[in-house]
């Protein structure tokens, strides 16, 4: 059996990299998403006056399903508001369908965002006296 049959008999072969097509539509995605939430659009009471950040956008090599990473910058209670932002998915699928050029509109799905939590929390960590004593020698 030649090496590359054994790699697609044992299934262990790694996960392509996105296709630039997926990271421009990702991107696009991204920007239609951080637009809607910075003007206000989505029309949930429990959304209202709340300032979404999109610091990220998966989407599916199909184009069909799109992962949104969420945050809201100095708070920790988005959470809270993923239930609400479920509920608006279809109005945002629907803007996306409006705006964006595609064959299909992707599914809009939320998850929380901590690369910035860790970020502030391994910040923190480096500026604590005993480390910053280890690092200065």
């Amino acid at each position: 059996m030649k090496h590359g049959t054994l790699k697609q008999a044992t299934g262990n072969h790694a996960a392509k990299p996105p296709s630039q097509r997926q990271l421009r539509v990702a991107e696009e995605v991204r920007h239609v998403l951080a637009g809607i939430f910075g003007r206000g659009e989505v029309r949930d009471p429990e959304l209202a006056d709340v300032l979404i950040t999109v610091t990220e956008v998966r989407i599916s090599p199909d184009l069909r399903h799109a992962t949104a990473f969420v945050t809201r910058l100095g708070r920790t209670d988005i959470g809270a508001k993923l239930p609400a932002l479920r509920r608006a998915s279809p109005f945002l699928r629907a803007q996306l369908a409006r705006i964006l050029r595609l064959r299909c509109a992707p599914e809009v799905h939320f998850q929380v965002d901590t690369s910035i939590d860790n970020a502030m929390h391994i910040d923190a960590l480096l500026h604590a006296p005993e480390v910053a004593r280890d690092i200065g020698g």
